[in-house]
Order: structure tokens, then sequence, then C-alpha cells
């Protein structure tokens, strides 16, 4: 069944007065979503107890958990320590993720940094094989890790390199990000034949059983010369992408992906939106 739901709690909530994991999965269940991306961008800061205790809310909420891990990992490093650390952060979350019920957890695989970017993409898929060594050693290799399509020129993450980063293991499944898409390929996505030639370019490389798993995050993005700058509201009438081709694009293929919104301080309203715009198509 197709998911929606945001990327944290939205202005909304807070103006709402609410706070905390239980009141979260509530609020998402009463406006009718059914997953919720919870992130460790800036670090894993949560105890056990509290990790299984907001796993218990979204559980009892029947809303769907995804993580995504800290924003520091670059399996482009040329420091060997941000390397392990690297390694680090997606196994700790993925060990997090079994506490906490969910699934699946997404994370940016790489940045260009110094490197030609041929030498940085071979570099991030010789680290993602080792990645998923270290996943198969851990016994966490029951979940899905979804490396991130990027928004920015200099970052490793268009849709073929995901694509083709996601055939190093069965577990690895892409993340598409169609803001990020659209933001440095300046503004590619406006039909759905642009978006069925996204997922049809995944689709040939991964095969359709991942497709049939995809991870997706949309929101409208600004964007310049060198890719993204910051994320909108689905109310800029400026920047894409727009979701209603999209939607008609999932509809094309049959495909029922786990959708989380990324506006700006809107993300839960968003996620509405999408939600009834794809039922609606």
């Amino acid at each position: 069944m197709i998911k929606f739901g945001p990327s944290g709690n939205g202005e909304q909530f807070y103006n709402l007065g609410l706070s905390g994991a239980k009141d979260s999965a509530k609020y998402v269940k009463d406006l009718g979503l059914n997953c919720f991306e919870y992130s460790f961008g800036r670090g894993i800061t949560l105890s056990q107890k509290t990790a299984e205790e907001t796993g218990n809310a979204f559980l009892s909420n029947g809303i769907e958990l995804s993580i995504h891990a800290p924003y520091f990992i670059n399996f482009a490093t040329v420091e060997e320590d941000k390397e392990i650390n690297s390694y680090n952060y997606v196994i700790n979350t993925l060990k997090y993720a079994k506490i906490m019920g969910a699934k699946r957890i997404v994370f940016h695989p790489s940045t260009q940094g110094k490197l030609d970017r041929q030498s940085a993409v071979e570099l991030t898929h010789k680290r993602l094989e080792k990645l998923a060594d270290l996943i198969v050693e851990n016994n966490l290799d029951d979940l899905i890790v979804c490396p991130e399509t990027m928004g920015k020129s200099k970052q490793i993450g268009t849709v073929e390199e995901i694509a083709n980063f996601c055939n190093i293991a069965p577990f690895f499944v892409p993340a598409i990000d169609f803001g990020h898409v659209n933001s440095r390929e300046n503004g590619s996505l406006n039909t759905h034949q642009d978006f069925l030639n996204v997922l049809n370019v995944t689709k040939s490389i991964v095969g359709e059983e991942k497709l049939s798993k995809l991870h997706v995050h949309f929101s409208k993005i600004m964007y310049g010369d060198k890719g993204e700058i910051k994320h909108l509201t689905f109310d800029d009438q400026t920047y894409g992408p727009n979701f209603e081709p999209f939607a008609k694009a999932l509809k094309i293929l049959d495909l029922e992906p786990f959708i989380i919104c990324e506006s700006a301080g809107t993300q839960d309203i968003d996620a509405v939106k999408m939600k009834q715009i794809y039922f609606n198509a």
C-alpha cells in the first residue's frame, strides 16, 4: 500500500502546542497519513529507552517509520577517520531503526570534494561494498537501506549513480528525492513523462522488484547554477517540481512507494495534499 507522511514535525504541529513522540504519532494518524521519517540528521542523541518509546508510539498508531541517518556521512572522504565514522553512522542508525521498529533507513552517500567525479564515484562504490559486508556481519540485512539522490552538482547522487550503488546488495534500494533531481538538473521535471523517464531509468538498472520498494522524498526546492539552495512549500509558484505529474506517472507504472514530504515547515500539510492528489489522479 502506498504511504504518505512528513519528514519530522511541521510548524502547525508546534503551533497546536504539541510535542513528543506520542503527540506526533497521533497527529500524523489524525491527518490520515501512514508514515513518518524520523531524522538523526544532526546525530543520534536518543537513549535506547526513548527510542523504544518513540517506536511504540508510532507502531500503536499504525504509522510506519523510516529513519534518516546523520548528514555527516561521506563515503568519498580522503580522511580515514571520517570514512570509519561513516560506516558507524549507518550501522548505528540501522541498530536504532530495529529498536524503533523502522523497516528502512535513508542516507546521503558522499560528496565529490577535491576528487574528480569518476574517482569519487568509484571510491563511494568500493566503500558501499564494505558497508554491505558490515551490514550482513551485524545481522542488519533484513532492513532496507536507501542511498539518496542529491541536489547539488558536487554531491554524489545522480539517479544513475544511486541506482548503480543499489546493485551492490539486495537490501540497497534507491531513495529518489525528486526535488533534488529537479534542482541538479535545472528544473527538468515538468511533465509526467519526465517522471516516467526517471523511474524507467531506475528500473532498467535495479529491476522491477527494487523499484516496487522505492523510497521517495518530495518537495519544491529553490535551485541555482550549482543545484539545490533551499526547500520551499507547495505554495511556491516559481520552482518545482509539482506533485500532479508524478502522481500520474505512479499510476501509469502501478507503483506504490514510501513517500516522504520534505517541504519547509509545511511537510505535514503538503503530505496530505500529495495523498489527495494521488487518490484523485
